[in-house]
């Protein structure tokens, strides 16, 4: 009976759900805040560090834009999302920090930091563990390579999943300027996997090492050869 009415009012159940939350947080009930952050940490983490490029950096960033959120939490009214409201708050701390860096000094390379956290599964062999180790760096150094306005939206757009619509929201831009930016970011993470993968395609299958020695004794052996 409720969602005609929640209809009617122009607010959808995740706004609605939202809203009631956010009452319960602003009366300071513990299991409401521990419940927005921990649904909303690994997006808002995803996006400061997609603009700044620096794990710590972008931690500090959430925790900062966690405070601005819970200090002024009064005044949201649930026009967008509760995770769009606060990704928003990361974006403006996040560009701030970088602004506020650029003037400082020029913004460094960082090619250990980690972006995307990759499903490794302890039981796996050492070499399938490390494959999957050696493939997420490449994702990261390349989603670090593109220039800041297209890595913004290709964190948005492939990292998180947000919609060409979400992504536009968030970013303050045209949807039509999504799709030319993420187009464009596809193109230039192509390129760099491909200059890096390339080379490593010429080592791809390798049988050396103790492999190599066994299969040479066992068919010298049939051969006829001493050992």
């Amino acid at each position: 009976m409720r969602r005609p009415a929640i209809e009617a009012a122009g607010i959808g159940e995740t706004e609605a759900g939202d809203m009631a939350l956010v009452r319960r947080a602003l009366a300071r009930d513990p299991a409401a805040v521990r419940a927005i952050i921990k649904t909303h940490n690994q997006r808002l983490y995803r996006i400061a560090r997609g603009v700044v490029r620096n794990d710590a950096e972008a931690e500090d960033i959430v925790q900062e834009a966690y405070m601005r959120a819970f200090a002024s939490l009064d005044a949201f009214r649930g026009e967008a999302s509760l995770s769009t409201w606060l990704s928003r708050i990361v974006i403006n701390e996040a560009l701030g920090r970088l602004r506020k860096r650029r003037r400082v000094v020029a913004m460094p390379e960082n090619p250990e930091a980690r972006i995307i956290p990759f499903p490794l599964n302890p039981s796996d062999d050492p070499e399938r563990t490390m494959a999957q180790r050696q493939i997420l760096g490449l994702v990261e150094r390349a989603t670090d390579s593109l220039p800041d306005a297209y890595r913004g939206v290709f964190v948005a757009r492939v990292i998180e999943g947000l919609s060409i619509e979400e992504t536009a929201d968030l970013l303050g831009i045209r949807p039509e300027t999504v799709k030319t930016r993420l187009h464009r970011a596809r193109s230039l993470v192509r390129k760099a996997l491909d200059d890096e993968i390339g080379p490593v395609l010429l080592d791809a299958f390798p049988f050396a090492g103790r492999r190599c020695e066994r299969l040479t004794r066992a068919v010298m052996g049939r051969l006829g050869f001493e050992p």
